[in-house]
């Protein structure tokens, strides 16, 4: 965008020189005396500005501003009078009311784009006269639009955009007879769009989009015969849109997406044959999509997603070979797909989903050789699936599902190894599972339930590590499940119900330490559950019933409240569930239906027994006696200083953990991984605290206690409001614990998942998250001595107190960095998070916590973890931030941002298209090529813009500028 504006800037320069030429027929008017008015002006104005914006305008000196005053372009270097003025990209801040504007006669370009100016417009900026460019865009701008903006009759570019404007579109807009380019995007504007408008006769490009305007399209915008780029996106316009444009036929850009627009699409649409981007999505359109919208062969974005359309798919579009990204799902269109669809070699989106089209998937979709998202769920699709379709290379996301498809996977989808979703899943597939699936070693989301597939689950898929979500439910697989979907250590979801498995369950299923929905009902699953499930505490939701599984239940949560209809109907299980009997009865019944002389000879023995026991119980009690006097003597030695930080007596404390908690029982627990268990404890006083207890060494002890010991106290040291508060820690023999400050929510992950808590998690809180982690990870990088390196950056270990303010927590693999000693160590993290580089080294650098960072970032605003779409949103990154607006690229990241709120507006959008930014920055596969935290932070602080260079010459925008170079912000982050 700044190349745009800097080409458009130079033509509309030229065009008011020759104008200045010819109308007055001398360049200027007037003099010494002009120019010291206009040093005085200026000198008065930078006064009034901050002192940071005072020091830039440094060389603003003296009488004369045409002698090398930044910013200051005059028509005589030496003598003559201002007439470009071009402040852009400085980050300045104050207000526009200290200037006087009746001073500069001569201007002709007025630019401050990209500035912190604050307060209103003011009303006599119509004393420039012979004003041919003004940009205020990207700046603090309240209040309404200026009437007398309307006296600017030689304006050829007003750029307003990006500013907190409101009230209406005055009708004096009407009277820029001269203006080419109209921007007031994303304001706060309501009212109508002002019949006037038709008057501009003009206008190339009228972008409005992001205000709160509304009433229906004034038939007058058909006059504008010049028009080349219309976006009313995001606001809520109503009524039809009206015939007049089809007269608009050079307009390549045409956008109403998102309003509340209805009615069918005039027939007369069809002669805008120029169209490059058509969006009628999210609105009430009804009726047939244009016909011929295509005819032109220039259409390479059409989205009409979310409309009550009917009809068949455009024929024009069999042969738009231009195509690159298209959205038709959730309307009601019909027809054959593969007649209506022809090869696309540059389409790279496509949805087609939740529609009524028919037909057989062609092989023509292999052909699309740039296509990463395919959507062709919910339809009436049949035959089989194509397996040109692996030829496909660069698919991420697949989506056949609930179609009427048969026949075997095609073994060559094990060939799209980029693929991180594919859902086959309610259709009538059959044949076993081919082993290539296993080779999707990026794969994340894996659903083929409800099909005819059989056969034995492959082995093979445990190479699929990176596993979410997995669900093979409903079909007819047989034998035993495979020991190595324990290696699907991400995995939070597993459904094998509804199947014919047999065997017992495999005991690494309880490696996944993430899983929380598991669901293995009807099968023929036999034994017992495994003992390495007790150790699965992040398990919420589990259903076994239906199987012939017997013995006891693991004693966690997931059991203990699992319902009845989760357990049933198998052949002995017990245990602490309140459905079930406890497992000393099963014994006892048994017992009871042996034969009579075996439990007479029981009770003999018993008996005997206890006459022995009876000898030994004196013992008994001097060792117990014993032990209580070593616990007492090891507390005092162990935990004495314990609180030292809190101020209180340690081994009080301790007493009082054990006590309120009864020696950790589980149902106080509140979450878990794989360094210990978190309970929540309430001491005697009233306070609440987490209480983290590390699971017990191989060894039985704590190694390296004095290491150990050396870090946890560098830890209770640290104090930032984004860090979860260290009160203490007891390396006690018996319970090795952390003691934490108590956070109400609990993990973002949680909030994330919970579909209540995600709604009320807005999307300004949700930056504020992404900025307080930043801050902290800054604090800890930069501003500790020795430095702290978290190592385990995740959703889980960012907790969130009661106003949802974000924390860092969970520093059980944190190292110190000690510049004179090596840095590597054994490997450490949470898969999904770690960088990449991790693969082939295991040395601690804070470039490793920059990258787990971006996931966490990416996270927050997709509202789960994003997987392989990081790939795909970094490729759509680098092929559009350089050219594209934060408009569109906006209108790209929509699709992927959480749907579970409404698409932010007004300044949020830019500050999330930021953040995104700023998250592939930290993605980047070069540790050396990411920032730091500390530039991080200060970028999510200050909002800094790139700073434009500004030179002397004017910069102004051409007269022709499309949708795809919309106002775009590049990312600039300061120097730590």
């Amino acid at each position: 965008m700044v190349m745009t504006q800097l080409m458009a800037s130079l033509f509309i320069l030229v065009l008011a020189l020759l104008y200045n030429s010819h109308v007055w027929g001398s360049p200027l008017v007037g003099g010494e005396t002009q120019e010291r008015n206009e040093a005085v002006a200026l000198l008065r104005w930078k006064a009034s500005l901050d002192n940071e914006s005072q020091t830039f305008l440094s060389s603003w000196f003296g009488s004369s501003p045409c002698n090398n005053w930044v910013g200051i372009a005059c028509w005589k270097p030496k003598a003559g009078s201002v007439t470009h003025l071009n402040l852009s990209g400085f980050g300045f801040r104050g207000t526009l009311q200290n200037l006087s504007f009746s001073s500069f006669s001569n201007l002709l370009s007025f630019n401050l784009y990209n500035n912190s100016f604050y307060g209103t417009i003011p009303t006599h900026v119509s004393k420039l006269s012979k004003l041919t460019y003004l940009d205020l865009s990207f700046n603090h701008l309240v209040g309404s639009i200026p009437a007398s903006i309307g006296n600017l009759g030689n304006l050829t570019a007003l750029y307003l955009h990006h500013n907190q404007l409101s009230g209406s579109i005055p009708s004096e807009i009407g009277l820029l007879k001269s203006l080419i380019i109209l921007d007031l995007s994303y304001n706060n504007l309501n009212g109508t769009i002002p019949h006037s408008i038709g008057n501009l006769s003009n206008l190339a490009t009228l972008y409005l989009t992001g205000n709160k305007l509304f009433g229906s399209i004034p038939w007058e915008i058909g006059q504008l015969r010049s028009l080349t780029g219309l976006s009313l996106t995001n606001n809520s316009f109503t009524g039809p849109i009206p015939s007049s444009l089809g007269k608009l036929v050079n307009l390549t850009v045409l956008c109403f997406l998102n309003n509340k627009l209805s009615g069918p699409i005039p027939s007369k649409m069809n002669n805008l044959i120029h169209l490059k981007v058509l969006q009628l999505g999210e609105n009430k359109f009804s009726g047939h999509l244009p016909q011929q919208i295509c005819l032109g062969g220039a259409l390479e974005n059409f989205t009409a997603h979310n409309n009550n359309f009917t009809g068949p798919i455009p024929k024009s579009l069999r042969n738009c070979s231009t195509l690159f990204r298209v959205r038709l799902e959730s309307n009601q269109l019909t027809g054959n797909i593969s007649e209506d669809l022809g090869i696309y070699p540059n389409l790279n989106y496509i949805d087609l989903s939740n529609n009524n089209l028919y037909g057989e998937l062609s092989y023509k979709w292999g052909l699309c050789k740039n296509l990463t998202f395919l959507n062709i769920s919910n339809n009436n699709i049949s035959g089989t699936i194509p397996p040109e379709l692996g030829n496909a290379a660069r698919l991420h996301v697949l989506d056949l599902s609930s179609n009427g498809l048969h026949g075997d996977i095609p073994k060559k989808l094990g060939s799209l190894t980029l693929l991180f979703d594919l859902a086959l899943s309610n259709n009538k597939l059959s044949g076993n599972l081919p082993l290539e699936m296993g080779m999707l070693s990026d794969l994340q989301h894996l659903n083929l339930a409800s099909n005819n597939l059989s056969g034995s689950i492959p082995k093979q898929l445990g190479e699929c590590w990176k596993l979410l979500y997995f669900n093979l439910s409903k079909n007819n697989f047989e034998e035993s499940i495979p020991s190595e979907i324990g290696n699907m250590i991400s995995l939070g979801s597993l459904d094998l119900s509804e199947n014919m498995l047999t065997g017992e369950i495999p005991q690494q299923l309880g490696k996944l330490q993430n899983l929380e929905i598991l669901n293995l009902s009807h099968n023929g699953l036999s034994g017992s559950i495994p003992s390495t499930f007790k150790d699965m505490l992040g398990l919420s939701s589990v259903d076994i019933s239906y199987n012939q599984l017997e013995g006891p239940l693991p004693n966690i949560k997931a059991f203990r409240e699992a319902s009845f209809e989760a357990l049933r109907n198998n052949s002995g299980l017990c245990g602490t569930a309140a459905v079930l009997m406890v497992c000393i009865s099963s014994i006892e019944n048994k017992a009871s239906e042996k034969d009579h002389k075996i439990v007479i000879l029981i009770i003999i023995l018993i008996s005997s027994i206890l006459f022995l026991l009876f000898v030994f119980v004196g013992l008994y009690f001097l060792l117990c006696r014993r032990v209580r006097f070593r616990k007492h003597k090891s507390r005092e030695t162990s935990c004495e200083d314990l609180f030292a930080i809190w101020g209180h007596d340690g081994e009080m404390l301790y007493e009082d953990i054990i006590k309120v908690t009864e020696e950790f029982n589980s149902k106080y627990c509140i979450g878990g991984g794989g360094y210990g268990t978190v309970y929540k404890a309430e001491l005697p006083t009233g306070r609440v605290v987490a209480v983290k207890k590390l699971h017990p060494q191989q060894d039985g002890g704590m190694a390296d206690l004095k290491a150990f010991t050396a870090e946890i106290r560098a830890l209770t040291e640290m104090r930032h409001r984004n860090i979860v508060k260290l009160y203490g820690f007891c390396s006690h023999a018996e319970h090795t614990f952390l003691i934490y400050e108590f956070m109400e929510k609990g993990s973002l992950r949680h909030v994330l998942s919970n579909e209540e808590e995600a709604l009320e998690l807005d999307w300004s809180m949700r930056l504020n998250i992404v900025k307080g982690v930043a801050e902290a990870l800054s604090y800890m990088h930069h501003d500790c001595s020795p430095p702290i390196i978290h190592r385990d950056i995740s959703s889980s270990n960012v907790l969130l107190d009661s106003e949802y303010e974000g924390h860092v927590s969970d520093f059980g693999t944190a190292r110190l960095l000690k510049p004179d000693s090596s840095n590597w160590t054994s490997f450490a993290g949470t898969f999904g998070y770690t960088a990449p580089e991790l693969a082939y080294t295991l040395e601690v650098n804070d470039k490793t916590d920059v990258f787990s960072f971006g996931v966490v970032t990416l996270e927050v605003l997709v509202g789960r973890h994003p997987g392989d779409l990081i790939s795909y949103l970094s490729s759509l990154s680098l092929s559009s931030s350089s050219q594209s607006s934060s408009t569109s690229y906006f209108s790209l990241l929509k699709d992927v941002l959480d749907p579970r709120l409404s698409p932010p507006t007004d300044q949020v959008v830019e500050d999330v298209v930021f953040a995104m930014k700023l998250a592939f920055a930290c993605l980047h596969a070069n540790p050396k090529s990411r920032p730091t935290m500390r530039q991080v932070s200060q970028a999510l602080s200050s909002k800094q813009k790139p700073q434009q260079q500004v030179s002397s010459s004017a910069s102004q925008p051409s007269s022709s500028t499309s949708a795809s170079q919309l106002p775009a912000e590049s990312l600039n982050l300061p120097t730590s």
